[in-house]
């Protein structure tokens, strides 16, 4: 039971990881901060990480609720979210850099926090439906280690947005490119390893 969990734990702070990368959003932060004191983009971090992570935490609590309403199958979302979460993960091997379209570099604070810094930047389609993927037939207690597992990563995105300055004359942009690309084969596999899952149980197949 315990090496369950303890399996079941670490697959989702590999997901939550590479699809959130701390890392890779260093660049985005940086260049959405110009201009603003560290008091500024302190606030601005724990107001978009907040954010993200009450998000979430949302769809977790009320996934399977959502499942019933729209009638949605665990089959089809498996498949439309592994496609979603290969087509990000490929994304990032392609290098394409998240859209910001419609950023205001005048623009409030706590506007920028929570568009677009924590939707669509740390809590977008493709962290929703991973989430979602990981509580769709979860236990109550692997859901509380879904959320305590994301608690830790915006947690660690905090953490590395306020040391994004030093981070980046440590590890230099080639590195954390490096690691973004990683993070995106990563989310590739996951995604074909979702959709397969999705077109066994829609076919009743065996592995």
């Amino acid at each position: 039971m315990m090496e369950m969990l303890l399996t079941f734990a670490l697959t989702v702070f590999t997901g939550f990881f590479a699809i959130m990368n701390p890392i890779a959003n260093i660049p985005i932060f940086i260049g959405m901060m110009e201009g603003r004191d560290k008091k500024a983009q302190r606030a601005i971090a724990k107001t978009a990480t907040v954010t993200a992570f009450l998000i979430v935490v949302f769809f977790v609590m009320l996934g399977k609720y959502i499942f019933q309403i729209f009638d949605i199958t665990i089959p089809s979302f498996k498949l439309a979210g592994g496609v979603l979460i290969f087509f990000v993960g490929f994304n990032m091997l392609q290098s394409k850099k998240k859209e910001q379209k419609g950023v205001d570099e005048n623009a409030s604070d706590d506007g920028i926090a929570i568009s677009p810094l924590a939707i669509p930047i740390l809590a977008g389609p493709g962290t929703i439906v991973t989430a979602m993927n990981y509580a769709a037939e979860a236990t109550y207690l692997q859901i509380g280690i879904i959320i305590a597992i994301f608690a830790l990563i915006t947690y660690m995105t905090f953490v590395a947005f306020m040391l994004s300055d030093t981070i980046v004359k440590k590890m230099g942009n080639s590195l954390i490119k490096v690691i973004g690309k990683i993070m995106g084969l990563i989310l590739a596999i996951i995604g074909t390893g979702m959709a397969v899952e999705g077109i066994k149980l829609a076919f009743g197949l065996k592995a």
